[in-house]
């Protein structure tokens, strides 16, 4: 397969897996109406990272791992649904500062990344879908060359979705008043504890 058709195909893989609004998408949200669009970004890029990984995995054909972390399951949908619900409660009890127009700190964007980065790792229905990829990898026979091309179209479109939806919300941002931003974090939390609990319960 053509380097420029592998990328391309990887593109719309990591688009389609980041597309569908959960709880990563909902953190972005909020991040973006009350960080701004970087923090949201920034958010996204780290999904964006965890998808990079998985895409490795299933690119280059690492069984062993991907059997370990299939596995494991139970142990990731734990420690991801708990996670989840702390920073849902987290989210729900914020007050409504007023919002940050500068440019967020360093640490703040680093904890925006790692936070998505580890939540989608832990997400089953991540590890799943990079299987079927797998399926779609080995039958094809790709060698290791094409498969970081693949990883590297996987990586863009799931990050230009991520730039898509913080840069779409961010166009609002400056119409959140201090009383939306109660709903907002209310909601927001809501919905991201409403996932941890159903990431528990094994749903």
């Amino acid at each position: 397969m053509p380097e420029i058709a592998l990328f391309i195909r990887g593109i719309f893989i990591g688009f389609a897996i980041a597309a569908p609004v959960g709880p990563i998408g909902v953190l972005c949200i909020r991040r973006t109406l009350v960080e701004g669009r970087v923090a949201g970004l920034i958010s996204g890029l780290g999904a964006a990272s965890a998808d990079a990984v998985y895409g490795i995995i299933a690119a280059l054909g690492f069984t062993l791992l991907a059997d370990f972390l299939t596995a494991q399951q139970v142990w990731l949908r734990a420690l991801g649904g708990l996670f989840l619900c702390y920073l849902g409660v987290r989210a729900f009890l914020a007050p409504p500062v007023a919002l940050e127009l500068s440019s967020p700190a360093k640490k703040g964007l680093l904890a925006a990344y790692v936070t998505t980065f580890f939540l989608t790792l832990t997400n089953p229905l991540t590890i799943f879908a990079f299987a079927a990829i797998y399926a779609g990898v080995t039958s094809a026979g790709l060698q290791s060359a094409n498969a970081f091309v693949l990883v590297l179209g996987v990586f863009s479109g799931s990050a230009l979705w991520w730039t898509v939806l913080s840069g779409g919300v961010g166009l609002f941002r400056n119409r959140v008043t201090p009383t939306a931003l109660v709903w907002i974090n209310r909601i927001s939390g809501a919905f991201i504890v409403g996932f941890g609990i159903k990431l528990l319960l094994g749903r």
